[in-house]
């Protein structure tokens, strides 16, 4: 089956025209199977309590908005139109939240989400099953279909035209990068299958984004310990 993961991760891709609007960016990818999902438990609670603890180191007499990561994603957020005070990039919400409690939402989600906070960089993770084709990072023609909801009920929307965005062959799943994630591929406690992404800018070295997706590995090592996973570098 790993060599199953490996094929489906070779097929990813990023547009020229993402990397036009970023020559910096790059995404590290992990491809899990053997995930174990279910409630939030004592595992994924020592994952988030430690994030916490960073967050409140590091924001001690910092803004949010003025760490140099979050920063770059502002900047990138506002080149293809989103204003970033209304639309956060995902660690940067999540920071905001730190010194109130992180979420508790799942075993897995907490996982990556501990991440994030710790290495202040966007993590998302989603069902690998639910996937329709390869993932492709893009800039929306404004077409594309996004499954989210309003008011408890599932709605479709289109992201802006020239938008970044996450997608398959059936249509978005990640809208604005990393702002939010679509409900068809979304994590659920029947997950057993997931694709992990870290989206990376400067000033992160070659040597932050390997540790961010070592300590990813290993936080989804300590949720799901028969954890098999292949991981792919993309870049310019």
């Amino acid at each position: 089956m790993t060599a199953d993961l490996s094929a489906w991760l070779d097929e990813a891709r990023v547009d020229d025209a993402v990397f036009t609007l970023r020559p910096d960016y790059r995404a590290f990818l992990i491809a899990a199977e053997g995930l174990r999902p279910g409630p939030s438990d004592a595992a994924s609670e020592a994952l988030l309590a430690d994030a916490e603890s960073r967050a409140t180191t590091l924001l001690a007499d910092t803004d949010p908005a003025d760490l140099p990561h979050v920063h770059s994603w502002r900047e990138a957020f506002r080149s293809f139109g989103a204003k970033p005070q209304r639309t956060r990039t995902s660690v940067e919400a999540l920071l905001r939240r730190a010194s109130e409690g992180l979420p508790r939402v799942d075993r897995l989600t907490d996982a990556y989400n501990a991440v994030s906070v710790s290495h202040v960089v966007p993590v998302g993770g989603e069902d690998l099953d639910c996937y329709q084709g390869p993932l492709h990072l893009v800039r929306a023609s404004g077409d594309e279909e996004f499954e989210t909801s309003k008011a408890g009920e599932s709605i479709i929307e289109h992201p802006a035209p020239g938008e970044v965005v996450w997608r398959d062959a059936t249509g978005v799943t990640c809208r604005r990068w990393n702002w939010r994630q679509c409900l068809r591929t979304r994590l659920t406690e029947t997950t057993t299958r997931g694709i992990f992404i870290i989206d990376t800018l400067a000033p992160m070295t070659s040597g932050d984004v390997e540790a961010a997706g070592d300590a990813l590995l290993s936080a989804l090592h300590t949720t799901s310990p028969e954890l098999k996973a292949v991981s792919r570098l993309l870049t310019r």
